[in-house]
């Protein structure tokens, strides 16, 4: 098996909607965002996949959140934008056009993390 991975940022606000504390309040991250692909072959060229492919892709996914209030985007005015749920949305943002899709991890710092996957 082969695993490829990339990291990309973007930065946004949001509040959590029925929590208590301080969370609750509008605040703002700095994401951290990591893709990884898994494949049991390589291609013709010897990759899983061309880094800059990858990267395009992420990047037209997180251009949709970077500097915006989460809470305001349709997906999130139904979905609380938690870790887990931000990871889950970029995950299912990028199935589509990344078939060998493994894994996707959002970091809102630099000690606390959530990840997606589809088992």
């Amino acid at each position: 098996m082969y695993n490829i991975k990339i990291e990309s940022y973007f930065s946004s606000a949001h509040y959590l909607r029925g929590y208590r504390g301080k969370c609750e309040e509008l605040h703002g991250h700095n994401w951290k965002v990591e893709v990884t692909l898994e494949a049991r072959k390589l291609d013709k060229t010897g990759m899983v996949l061309d880094f800059k492919d990858l990267k395009r892709e992420l990047n037209k996914v997180l251009e949709k959140l970077d500097h915006k209030c989460l809470n305001y985007l349709t997906y999130f005015k139904k979905v609380n934008p938690t870790s887990e749920n931000i990871a889950q949305y970029i995950y299912k943002s990028l199935k589509s056009e990344i078939p060998n899709l493994k894994l996707v991890t959002v970091w809102e710092n630099h000690n606390s993390c959530a990840s997606y996957y589809e088992g």
